[in-house]
């Protein structure tokens, strides 16, 4: 039922998708954000998520988290 279908979200602490277990944002949630966020808007959201990924997983790298935060968005 599509009611019952997990949406491709972050799971915090880890940041994976809530609905494929994969880094988030997996290629689902990018195509999405892309598709509902100008490309300004975009880059502000994921610079909100960024910082709340890097509070969440201190031991990660600043270079990883931009690179799978932001760096897509350009």
């Amino acid at each position: 039922m599509p009611g019952d279908q997990v949406e491709h979200t972050p799971a915090r602490p880890s940041w994976d998708c809530q609905a494929c277990g994969r880094p988030w944002p997996c290629d689902p949630a990018r195509d999405r954000l892309s598709r509902e966020n100008g490309r300004v808007e975009l880059a502000v959201k994921m610079w909100d998520h960024i910082e709340e990924a890097a509070r969440d997983m201190p031991q990660s790298p600043a270079s990883e988290l931009f690179d799978r935060f932001l760096r897509w968005t350009d």
